[in-house]
């Protein structure tokens, strides 16, 4: 871990260098004031040495002003370096996230995901900046007084230094209480992080339902969590810094007796031991710097323990061997293809289907019987435990991850829009497209007379997830999007099951325009809409009850004649829940 911690200095190493230039500096100029004091009072002031009195004032005041520009050279410039880490991090984990599976996100929350971004990363940065500064200053001021309290008295120095390993032992102790409740104060934060985007996300839903009692609970939950876990994490600190600061004052005390009889026997002058019990405070100051700094060294470690918690995670494995599929046919074949998202339930067994290139399958069927799921293994989302899925003939397995996904069009019930303007959600399809081929989209997924009735038309910006839009506006903008794409194969997962009527005719139009010439998979709950299918699959159970044309599944008489007869009569809503 210390390695790859290191690694993020590399970029900064002219400024990590001159940082602890500039530290050094600073921890000999401390130095200074104790070696001036006992020159002063051993010599200059007994010896009325007035021109060097003054001397040495004037040395020690230009040193301090030297001492002050080094102070706000590491301050600014190693916290600059620290931000630049920090920055660095963000993007690696950034970039990682896009690299994960899609079975990585259904297990972990975005609120908890953003926790480690933002909070861990930025503990993480003022480690990388202190905790080199820190160490380097007080090690060398500690080293220091040591060298020049044996000047002084070797005896006395090693008996007040006796008290080290004590000190040290405290600190190893308490710092892994430390460690594990840092660590579980960090997992208390992600959860309310979570929570709050979940709610803020949902505050619509919330007032529609006049449930704020029961988030401001939720939300309560989670803050209790973390009330008890950083009430955790500061009896650890309370237990360290009490016990550790107990053993600084202790060093005082054995000062004070040590000293007063060395003093009392003729051991040590006078001078020597004003002189002494300033440089003792020298070394206890850099003492308790580093104790300090153990709190900011856990808050750091587990941050970047986290960090690389999500670096480590496997990403989308693509087959080393795969090549972009060229030239598109459209042509989806699925052999024997069974999948389940974990061991507890299979989700599809031995499905086999065959797609023309050019035609249209409509996957229909009860709730949670594999259809959607069908739609994510086509553009290998998850891979199958079993069995191939084709395209041209060629297994997904042997084919980038970028030309297969380039080569599918996506339009989902549930219609994800980025907070920007119309013109660029429409982009999104293909980032390279002119102003000329985003309002041909437009307009084929019939949304440009409704952009050109706003102010700012194309520029218009839609607020978060699009929420100044309504749902069909929201439809038609992820269908424009698709048209700019313009992929071979276009997987509709429900896109109109949460539409009126009115605005569903409207989408309708656009769908079949976008449909023209592409090979299609339709899932649809609305069974009006796939009565035109070249083929109507039905799935249950994660099999294949029923396979034909409506003509010919209708008159089969089985589970696609009763879905369909049951959407076209009123009442039986028990037995339409049922096969639902």
């Amino acid at each position: 871990m210390l390695k790859r911690f290191i690694a993020y200095y590399k970029p900064h190493k002219k400024i990590f260098v001159l940082d602890m230039l500039a530290s050094l500096i600073i921890s000999v100029i401390g130095m200074v004031y104790p070696i001036f004091s006992r020159g002063m009072l051993n010599d200059l002031i007994p010896n009325k040495k007035f021109q060097m009195l003054v001397i040495y004032g004037c040395t020690l005041m230009a040193l301090y002003i030297l001492r002050m520009l080094m102070r706000y050279f590491v301050q600014y410039y190693g916290h600059v370096m620290g931000v630049g880490m920090q920055a660095q991090m963000r993007s690696d984990m950034f970039n990682k996230l896009e690299t994960l599976p899609y079975s990585y996100f259904d297990d972990h929350e975005t609120g908890k995901i953003m926790s480690r971004m933002t909070n861990d990363l930025m503990d993480v940065s003022e480690l990388a900046h202190h905790g080199p500064e820190n160490i380097l200053i007080s090690g060398i001021m500690i080293i220091g007084s040591f060298i020049y309290l044996c000047t002084i008295s070797v005896p006395l120095t090693l008996i007040v230094f006796a008290c080290v390993p004590v000190l040290v032992a405290v600190s190893l102790i308490f710092r892994k209480k430390m460690r594990e409740a840092f660590l579980e104060s960090r997992k208390s934060i992600a959860v309310i992080n979570a929570s709050l985007e979940s709610s803020i996300s949902g505050i619509r839903v919330t007032k529609a339902f006049t449930n704020a009692d029961k988030e401001s609970e939720k939300f309560e939950d989670g803050n209790k969590q973390f009330v008890t876990a950083r009430s955790k994490a500061y009896k650890a600190m309370a237990q360290f810094h009490s016990s550790t600061s107990f053993i600084t004052d202790v060093f005082n005390v054995v000062i004070l007796i040590a000293g007063g009889i060395f003093l009392y026997n003729g051991k040590i002058n006078f001078g020597d031991y004003s002189a002494f019990i300033v440089s003792v405070n020298q070394f206890i100051g850099p003492v308790n710097t580093l104790i300090g700094f153990m709190e900011q060294y856990q808050n750091g470690v587990t941050g970047f323990e986290r960090f690389l918690e999500i670096m480590d995670q496997e990403p989308e494995k693509e087959n080393p061997n795969a090549r972009d599929l060229e030239n598109v046919q459209g042509h989806i074949e699925l052999e024997n293809v069974s999948f389940a998202y974990d061991e507890t339930k299979e989700v599809l067994r031995n499905v086999t289907l065959n797609i023309e290139k050019g035609k249209t399958l409509a996957l229909v069927g009860p709730s949670g019987g594999g259809k959607t799921t069908i739609c994510h293994l086509i553009p290998n989302f998850y891979k199958a435990e079993s069995g191939r899925i084709l395209i041209d003939g060629v297994d997904i397995n042997d084919i980038t991850f970028k030309s297969l996904r380039r080569s599918i069009g996506i339009v989902q019930q549930d219609v994800f829009l980025f907070n920007g303007s119309i013109r660029e959600n429409i982009l999104y399809g293909r980032l390279d497209a002119t102003d000329a081929e985003v309002v041909e989209a437009a307009k084929r997924a019939n949304i440009h007379d409704y952009v050109m009735t706003l102010e700012n038309g194309y520029d218009t910006q839609i607020g978060e997830r699009g929420v100044k839009l309504s749902g069909g506006q929201k439809q038609r903008l992820s269908i424009a999007r698709v048209f700019l794409k313009n992929p071979a194969i276009l997987i509709l997962d429900e896109a109109t099951s949460a539409l009126d009527n009115t605005t569903e005719i409207l989408i309708q139009q656009a769908l079949d325009e976008l449909c023209k010439g592409r090979t299609t998979l339709v899932v649809a709950h609305r069974l009006s809409t796939i009565k035109n299918a070249d083929e109507i699959v039905v799935i249950a159970n994660g099999e294949i009850s029923e396979q034909g044309t409506h003509e010919q599944l209708m008159e089969k008489g089985g589970i696609y004649h009763d879905l369909y007869a049951l959407q076209f009569r009123s009442g039986d809503a028990d037995r339409l829940q049922f096969l639902m």
